[in-house]
């Protein structure tokens, strides 16, 4: 099957049937229909649907190099400079459809498993490790275009550094059995957004282990027996565009994913029992330079969502008069302008990897991976700044629908229009930044590659100074 449709999408997802639990209670029926996923799934079958937008078709798809149908341009092995443009331009062209706040939509999975595919290099001749596998699963994902969600992370039970657990029953998933068929997980692992609407589940180890039974890579079918997705509490607020504009839209989801002795076969198996693999593969291959590459360029499209809101606000209420306000939309105009930068400059300085593949400048997008998660914290501030007691001034839909609606429209009215056109303003910035939702997005961006002082340090250590402290060297001498 090339690439999807928006309909083939949610009937594929509502066939798998998969064990999903929300607020104690399993979803029954077509997940595609239940309150905290009906909106997700429709923005995210909007984006398949694009892939046949007559003006957008080719930007969006290209022909496979095996089948020559059109498939997924996130799927493209870049070989020149100009795929990477094309990469991020399809990148683009869908974050614009929901204004860059889906971080999980099918694009980004479909790059990191580019980028794995685009790494196996590193698994040939080591132990337990199965290159040829990794690449007929990209190849069946690109040819079928499979929705995918990952789990990188484990329970959060004891963070120490050296932290080996004891329990007799596993917490952290990890293999407990294997066989001439394949391997048996069991335990839980965290945070897979989306868990539960998408086709595939696609597990990696990353850094850090130290017991050869945590150290592992697969992906299974999202409806595989044992696999249980038990969710956060939903934050759509309501079906209402008026009241959650955003979260009656873009609610992704995040669940615990456990596996209660899951069968794994062998052609689904990446890599196994090998702790050097584990702690390193993710580092050395492209997964970063390639990940980063689309989730910025997905920041960038969120930023100038931002800067529309906050500009917004400041003609609603007419308040471009005063520097405070034009310092704060300042900021967002130099942080956006400085992601455009990072990101053309690492498509400029592009070199062909290991693997054969043109991979944009990892260094530059490191410095993009340290700076959006210390300044969407502040993008939320400066919304809550400038719309101030506004932002509690957002009487409901139903409201407006009331006897009282004259006296909001009057008393409630902006330097532009009537009060019912502020407050649908006011409550978009709130969804984005008050609401569950929008807290939600905040802590989303804020931790999206992991800890932000880790990110800082990893940097530290990777950039190359000895050049410029040999400067200082020649000029003391």
């Amino acid at each position: 099957m090339p690439a999807l449709t928006g309909k083939q999408y949610i009937d594929r997802i509502d066939q798998l049937k998969t064990d999903v639990w929300i607020d104690g209670k399993p979803v029954k029926g077509n997940i595609s229909e239940h309150p905290a996923f009906k909106g997700i799934i429709k923005s995210q079958a909007a984006l398949y649907d694009l892939q046949h937008d007559k003006d957008l078709k080719y930007a969006l798809t290209y022909h496979s190099p095996t089948t020559k149908n059109l498939v997924g341009m996130s799927y493209l092995q870049p070989k020149t400079k100009e795929d990477l443009v094309l990469r991020r331009e399809m990148i683009q062209h869908w974050a614009r459809s929901n204004n860059g706040l889906m971080g999980r939509s099918p694009d980004y999975m479909n790059t990191v498993l580019m980028a794995l595919a685009s790494s196996v290099h590193l698994l040939k001749d080591q132990k337990n490790c199965f290159p040829d596998n990794l690449i007929s699963f990209y190849e069946y994902a690109r040819e079928n275009d499979i929705c995918m969600t990952h789990t990188f992370i484990e329970p959060q039970v004891n963070r120490t550094q050296m932290y080996v657990e004891r329990s007799n029953e596993p917490i952290a998933a990890k293999i407990v059995g294997r066989n001439e068929n394949g391997i048996i997980v069991k335990g839980a692992r965290l945070l897979a957004t989306q868990g539960g609407i998408t086709d595939e589940l696609l597990v990696i180890s990353t850094g850090g282990k130290v017991e050869e039974g945590n150290g592992f890579a697969f992906a299974i079918p999202s409806n595989t027996k044992g696999v249980r997705f038990i969710c956060r509490e939903s934050f759509v607020g309501s079906d209402s565009t008026f009241n959650y504009p955003l979260s009656s839209k873009y609610e992704e989801m995040d669940c615990l994913v456990v596996f209660d002795n899951v069968f794994i076969p062998w052609e689904r198996v990446f890599f196994y029992d090998n702790v050097p693999v584990s702690n390193i593969f993710m580092k050395s291959s492209s997964f970063l330079p390639f990940t980063v590459h689309q989730v910025v360029s997905r920041q960038i499209v969120k930023t100038e969502f931002i800067l529309g809101i906050a500009q917004s606000i400041i003609d609603s209420i007419n308040i471009d008069e005063y520097q405070h306000v034009q310092e704060k939309a300042s900021e967002i105009i130099i942080a956006l302008e400085t992601l455009k930068a990072l990101v053309l400059k690492s498509e400029v300085e592009a070199k062909i990897d290991k693997g054969g593949w043109m991979q944009p400048d990892r260094t530059t997008l490191q410095i993009a991976m340290n700076v959006f998660p210390s300044i969407y914290p502040r993008f939320t501030e400066i919304i809550q700044l400038l719309g101030a007691s506004g932002l509690m001034s957002i009487p409901t839909e139903s409201a407006f629908q009331s006897p009282i609606r004259k006296e909001l429209n009057h008393y409630l009215q902006s330097s532009e229009g009537i009060g019912e056109d502020r407050v649908k303003l006011f409550r978009l910035a709130w969804d984005l930044t008050m609401s569950a939702f929008g807290t939600r997005q905040t802590l989303y961006e804020r931790f999206f590659f992991g800890d932000p002082i880790r990110l800082a340090s990893q940097l530290y250590f990777s950039y190359d100074t000895d050049e410029y402290v040999q400067r200082v060297k020649d000029i003391l001498e």
